[in-house]
This record gives structure tokens, C-alpha cells and sequence, in this order.
């Protein structure tokens, strides 16, 4: 939890690890975007629930002072080479992995989630920055395109920065959400405003800190701190495009508000994930996969499953073993690998897991494994949650959670399965498990969502970096990862050169001539196979 206040809180709590020293906190809190006489805000450590950070809230002014830096320094920065940009991005992926244990701490610290989460961040984190500084070239190279007539017109495609890119990342994975984005439109010549959410904000700064030690020019990438409410209407309104993760209802308001400006905007919003266990499964190895689909950050991930849908003829078996694997997971605080579920990350997420199960419970629901808060551990651990007989009366029926809950149903045949998957707003990811993976891969194909993954959680999918990410319906528009990940931050430009003649007739040839020439002209081409 947040609180604002107008001098610097100086607890800090015991139970940090070392590295998180009062001058590393002083240092990243600097790099924020306000003014020396800000109002402070305080945030709290999900573990302890100490006070942890203290950092400058940016205003609307200050949002426009951050703007017009980063107008002046995209300029250099988009005139620099491709070569030079990737340097850049390669010593950068060479820092993080380097110095991962500052942000394994960070995250940790202001997350709750486990190491062994936190590290698959640095690891995103890794893969992203070697494939943008590798690929962008591919991408972002003048290309030869087919001209109008053969021969005569030169046609080249040339890809051009949008400026200054806003982006707005939550608190849930606060080092992929910060940095992964940024990356591709720093890559493509943009330069960078960033909200983080307040309570992650530090693992953003360190980010921004790491990437100025390796070369980017000052004011290319930026950090604001402040409420939504407050700073993002300055964000939107000096934004040459827009790339949000967070709810679905205010992905909805930005991309209205990205409409009027008649500007870009990606948006990466909520999901309510299936997971279909075939009849063919293999029953250990798929719940040791629903495991690890359903429980890491503690459930609070966009792709994470919440709806469980197994067939019939397995279903006992499958629940026995995945019962028996959830009461196995060690849930606590440690800053090491010691622990298998760590920490919900704010008192209102607490709120809602808490409000969602026992809505479920009162109405019928059984609970198979967890379903209650663990205050002895820290005061926002929830243990991981197995409900059964869930009903669409239930709220959690078909509302997301983000927490480590979810809810087995059966199905009779595969026609039920996928239409149990589909039938939800939301397409963000999903999982199938089988042992026959042509059968697998025929079933994720009429899935409506934007990634599915064959006898896989979501790590399968979310690491093929080179395919896109992004989600159908109301989990969101655009994409991340691949070609469209970093082209959504470009604008195309068509340079035709019309050499010799073009297609109005020459001044000897009459109009009707001309248009008996042009028209086997087409007929020719069309026979030749030509494209």
C-alpha cells in the first residue's frame, strides 16, 4: 500500500536483504521525473508490510518537462545506427544477468513474489534484449517492395520511429512489464515516458539505471511516478503512441482516448485462462503443469490459469494427483529458492481473492486444497486455492481473480472443452495437455486466445519471442514479441521512384491506345504468375 506525504519516511525495514541499502533506494528514487520539492509517497514491502520505498510523485507538469526532454533526445537517439542502438541493448542483457541479484531482491522486495519467479523475469528480460538487438535490422532495414509497373517504378519501404512512446506497466511482474516493451521501442529509435505502477516502481528505475550505465543518452528513457488519475490524461495527451498493461476496463478508456488523438495504442488487459486436460493426458505430468500454471506470483500473473476443465474418464485421478502436489508447495518469504508460492503484493488484492473465495464457499463451492489467508506467514499470504462444483452464480465463475485460486470442471467430449474454454469475453492464454501433440495443437488452433500452449502452461508460448504475444476479445489489442512487437512502434513510409514513364500515356499515344497497351499489359502479367 501506498500513502503520500510531503517529507521522506526513514524506517526501513529489518528484514531486507542487504543489497537494498538506504543510498541504492536514495539513488533509484533520483531518477524519478519531478520536482526537487515533490510530494513523497511511501511504499510498503508485501512480506512485512514495512515501509520500503520513498519516492517523488511526478505532477502533470512535470510529466510535460519529462516529454519535452524526451522530444529533444529522441531526435540523436532515432538518427543513431541500428549497430549502435544493439551495443547498447547487448551490454544492457549483459549488466542484467551480471547484477541479477540487485533485482531478484528488488522484485522480491516489492512484489512478494518467490526468487524462483523473479528470476524467470531477469531470464525474459535476457532473451528480449539479445533478440531485439539481433532482429531489428531484419525488421527495421529499408526494404525493396514491388513497384507499380515492372521495371519502372522503385518502390522501398522505410520504417521511421513514432517519437516519444508512453508506457504504462503494473506491478505484477515488474521487471518483464517495465523493461520488455521498453526495449523494442527504444530499439526502434523511440524515446521512452514509463508509469510504472507506484508499487513496483523501483524495479522500473534500477532498470532505467542499469540501461544508462550501458550507453542510452540521458532523457531517452524516463520515469514518472504518480496515480492514474493524476498523470495519465498528461501521458496520453503528449504520447505519439500508447502502450498499456493493466485492466481491461481502463484499456477500454485508453484506447477511446488514443482514438481521439488518432494515435497508437497496445494494450495487453485481463484474461480468465483455460487450461484442458484430454483424455489422453498424462495424468502426472499434467498436474505437475496445472501446478505450475496456476500458482506462480502467487496466481497474480495475466497468463496464469484459472479454469481448469478435464475430461470425465480422468477427472479423479487428475484431481487426487493435483491436490496432492498443491498441499505439497511450501508458501512463505524467503529471499532465496527455498519457497514454492510467496506473497500477494497489496492489502486489495488480498481483498478480492479473499472476497472471490468465500463468495464461491457460501454459495456451494468445495474447497480441495487451501482457501483460506496466512497472517502467521506475513499479512497478505494466501495459501494456493483448488474450488470444485463452482457455479456461474459464483463470482469468480467467470470474473479473474489474479490470485493463486482456481476451479475444476468436467466435460463429457472435446466439442464441450472448447466450448467451455471459449466461453468467456477474455482471450488472453490457454493450455491443452495430451500425449498425442498433433491432437493437442488441432484443439489450442480453435481456442480464442492469443497464445495457447501444448502440454505447457504459458512459458512455452510467452518465450518463443520471435511469434507475437498479445490477447483476442477483451484481453486487449496488439501485440508484443516478434516482428509486430517492434514495427507497432514504427511508421511505414512508401518512397515510389517513377522512372521513364508512368501511367498516363506518353504524349504520342492516344488515351484509348494506352488503355488496350495497359490492359494486356495485365492480362500478361497475371499469366506470367507475376505477384
Amino acid at each position: 500500500m501506498a500513502t503520500t506525504h510531503a517529507t521522506p519516511a526513514t524506517t526501513r525495514d529489518p528484514g531486507l536483504p542487504l543489497s537494498i541499502t538506504p543510498a541504492l533506494l536514495k539513488q533509484l528514487a533520483a531518477r524519478v521525473s519531478a520536482a526537487p520539492n515533490a510530494a513523497r509517497v511511501t511504499t510498503n514491502a508485501p512480506y512485512t508490510g514495512a515501509p520500503l520505498a520513498d519516492l517523488p510523485v511526478s505532477t502533470p507538469d512535470d510529466v510535460e518537462a519529462a516529454f519535452k526532454r524526451a522530444r529533444i533526445a529522441q531526435k540523436s537517439w532515432g538518427a543513431l545506427p541500428l549497430s549502435e542502438r544493439k551495443k547498447i541493448l547487448l551490454r544492457f542483457h549483459d549488466l542484467v544477468l551480471a547484477r541479477q541479484d540487485e533485482v531478484l531482491d528488488l522484485m522480491q522486495a516489492e512484489n512478494g513474489k518467490t526468487r524462483r519467479d523473479a528470476f524467470l523475469e531477469v531470464v525474459d528480460i535476457g532473451v528480449i534484449s539479445r533478440y531485439y538487438a539481433r532482429n531489428a535490422a531484419k525488421y527495421l532495414s529499408p526494404k525493396r517492395r514491388h513497384g507499380a509497373i515492372p521495371l519502372l517504378t522503385h518502390t522501398t519501404e522505410l520504417r521511421h520511429p513514432k517519437g516519444v512512446v508512453a508506457v504504462v506497466s503494473p506491478w505484477n511482474y515488474p521487471l518483464s512489464m517495465a523493461a520488455s516493451d521498453t526495449i523494442a521501442a527504444l530499439m526502434a529509435g523511440n524515446a521512452v515516458v514509463q508509469k510504472p505502477d507506484t508499487q513496483t516502481a523501483l524495479t522500473a528505475l534500477w532498470s532505467v539505471d542499469l540501461m544508462r550505465q550501458a550507453g542510452l543518452p540521458a532523457g531517452v528513457w524516463q520515469i514518472v511516478i504518480g496515480r492514474g488519475s493524476s498523470i495519465g490524461g498528461t501521458l496520453m495527451d503528449n504520447a505519439d503512441y500508447m502502450m498499456f498493461t493493466g485492466s481491461t476496463a481502463t484499456g477500454r478508456q485508453i484506447a477511446s482516448d488514443a482514438g481521439r488523438r488518432l494515435i497508437g495504442a497496445s494494450l495487453e488487459l485481463g484474461g480468465k485462462n483455460a487450461m484442458i486436460v484430454l483424455d489422453d493426458a498424462d495424468i502426472e505430468k499434467a498436474a505437475e503443469g496445472a501446478v505450475n500454471a496456476c500458482f506462480p506470483s502467487a496466481g497474480q500473473l495475466c497468463v496464469s490459469i484459472e479454469r481448469l476443465y478435464v475430461a470425465e474418464s480422468i477427472r479423479d485421478k487428475f484431481v487426487a494427483a493435483f491436490v496432492a502436489r498443491t498441499k505439497r508447495l511450501k508458501t512463505g518469504a524467503a529471499y532465496n529458492y527455498s519457497v514454492d508460492v510467496g506473497s500477494l503484493t497489496t492489502p486489495s488484492q488480498l481483498d478480492t481473492v479473499t472476497t472471490h473465495v468465500d463468495d464461491a464457499v457460501a454459495k456451494g463451492a468445495t474447497v480441495l486444497a487451501g482457501g483460506k489467508a496466512r497472517p502467521d506467514l506475513g499479512p497478505l499470504f494466501y495459501e494456493p486455492t483448488i474450488l470444485t462444483d463452482v457455479t456461474p452464480d459464483m463470482t469468480l465463475y467467470d470474473h479473474e481473480t489474479f490470485g493463486p485460486v482456481v476451479s475444476i470442471y468436467s466435460y463429457r467430449d472435446v466439442e464441450e472443452a472448447i466450448e467451455l474454454a471459449n466461453s468467456t469475453p477474455y482471450g488472453l492464454n490457454a493450455s491443452v495437455w495430451s500425449r498425442n501433440g498433433a491432437r493437442g495443437r488441432a484443439v489450442a488452433a480453435r481456442i480464442h486466445a492469443g497464445t495457447v500452449n501444448v502440454n505447457e502452461a504459458f512459458a512455452a508460448a510467452w518465450g518463443s519471442v520471435d511469434a507475437p504475444m498479445g490477447g483476442m476479445g477483451d484481453s486487449g489489442l496488439g501485440r508484443r514479441h516478434g516482428g509486430e512487437g517492434i514495427l507497432k512502434y514504427t511508421e511505414a513510409q512508401n518512397v515510389a521512384h517513377q522512372r521513364l514513364q508512368g501511367f498516363y500515356p506518353p504524349a504520342r499515344v492516344s488515351p484509348d491506345t494506352w488503355a488496350t497497351l495497359l490492359t494486356g499489359a495485365l492480362r500478361f502479367m497475371k499469366a506470367a504468375g507475376m505477384r
